[in-house]
């Protein structure tokens, strides 16, 4: 009997997707449309879908939302990018993350369907979430958009809801510098009729959001007008309409949480999840790598040893620094530690930016690179560092990195040898990519 032909690795699968990756990429929906009419338009059958978008904090919005959702007894289609540790992470499907087989299956199909064509690789996964959603009960579709809006792979639904996060500069090699036009990039996503819940905005993008929504006769609902979320007595409060809900404050960390658990609330009034299905979710939220504190594994263990505290956040952008050095500051204000930053970056990201935000908070920088990905020379972010006043070091790896930390902190919190050492607080951050590496060796 002939031996059957081993069976594809889901590694294998994306691999070949890459190859596929156009030479110049041209923002524009005509290569996934042309793939998901092959499949029979999968994107047409899916549950009522709220489509998020947004500099920052989308991730985290669709991460409380899937908690309202499944606390409601409710079955979740989730889609978010980029992974931390394993692509399957990025495509749940009935609240369970899509098996190693069902994702090399639709990978094929629509590697088959796409016949060869360019197509990116954001295109082929983006086309086979939907290709996995359609073929597969739940009861809500929560979908993260990859990058801008207007343009991006997943705006070819017809959404329930919209929700927009946050928007400040970032990806500006594809959205600019012009925070109006990046605005208007992210508004793309809304659809005539659609009620779109917008988070917290600068004063010039809420004008465009506002100017955009009438433009599309999108349904708008405003943060600080139409609803809000504020922290009182250890409580947090959500407010809509004249009617006033008593909470309790999310598992997720940092005041920049209680922003997003208050979009992803107005967003979940709007798909008449109740009350109770939110109380309960804001508890069991989990979102790693968005300040989260490690206590044990491996690299935990080593700074449990030294006394000291070791957390990781992958924001990646001045925004997101500016919202984790709050929440460093607010550690700071109640157990003073040296705070000690572990440091990779893009390439393409403005880490002068980002070490602004911890200026007069963090006495030291240690920089690392992202194996497998285009970061910017340790060398160059610590001579970057080094001008704005902190200690540099560049580290090996990010073992290498933690113990160095943990040294320096050391030696940072006493001026002689008989003062009592003060362990560091040790924060590891720059990008999502680096928080997975740590995520991997933390394991």
């Amino acid at each position: 009997m002939p031996k059957s032909a081993p069976r594809e690795t889901v590694e294998q699968a994306l691999a070949t997707l890459t190859a596929l990756h156009p030479k110049k990429i041209d923002l524009g929906l005509d290569r996934i449309l042309r793939v998901l009419a092959k499949l029979g338009n999968p994107q047409q059958l899916l549950p009522p879908t709220v489509h998020v978008a947004g500099t920052n904090g989308k991730g985290s919005t669709v991460a409380y939302l899937r908690a309202f959702a499944e606390a409601a007894g409710l079955k979740a289609h989730v889609y978010t990018s980029p992974h931390l540790v394993h692509f399957r992470e990025r495509i749940v499907v009935g609240s369970e993350e899509i098996s190693n087989e069902a994702l090399v299956d639709v990978l094929a199909r629509v590697r088959e369907a796409n016949g060869g064509a360019p197509l990116s690789f954001f295109e082929a996964t983006t086309a086979a979430m939907f290709l996995a959603f359609s073929e597969n009960p739940a009861d809500i579709a929560l979908i993260e958009v990859g990058l801008g809006g207007r343009f991006d792979a997943t705006n070819v639904i017809t959404p329930a809801c919209c929700g927009i996060t946050p928007i400040d500069y970032d990806h500006a090699e594809f959205l600019g510098r012009d925070i109006s036009g990046v605005a208007r990039e992210k508004a793309g996503i809304m659809k005539a009729h659609a009620p779109v819940i917008i988070g917290p905005q600068m004063d010039i993008v809420r004008a465009v959001l506002d100017a955009e929504a009438n433009k599309t006769r999108a349904s708008a609902k405003f943060w600080g007008e139409d609803f809000r979320a504020y922290r009182q007595h250890g409580r947090l409060v959500y407010e809509d309409d004249g009617e006033l809900l008593d909470l309790p404050l999310p598992a997720l960390i940092g005041e920049h949480q209680i922003m997003n658990a208050g979009t992803a609330i107005a967003i979940a009034r709007q798909m008449q999840i109740p009350e109770k299905a939110i109380e309960k979710g804001l508890g069991t939220v989990s979102w790693p790598a968005r300040m989260q504190n490690l206590t044990s594994g491996a690299l935990a263990d080593m700074v449990a040893e030294s006394g000291g505290e070791l957390w990781l956040d992958g924001g990646h952008n001045p925004h997101a620094a500016r919202a984790v050095a709050n929440v460093m500051a607010d550690l700071e204000s109640k157990t003073q530690r040296p705070l000690i930053l572990i440091t990779g970056i893009l390439a393409n990201k403005d880490i002068g930016g980002f070490l602004d935000a911890y200026e007069g908070l963090a006495s030291a920088v240690i920089g690392v690179t992202i194996p497998g990905h285009t970061a910017l020379a340790p060398e160059t972010l610590i001579e970057i560092a080094e001008k704005r006043g902190l200690i540099g070091q560049v580290a090996g790896n990010i073992t290498d990195a933690v113990q160095r930390a943990i040294n320096t902190g050391e030696a940072l919190s006493r001026e002689t040898t008989d003062e009592k050492i003060t362990p560091p607080r040790i924060l590891i951050c720059g990008s999502l990519y680096l928080a997975g590496e740590v995520l991997k060796l933390n394991a």
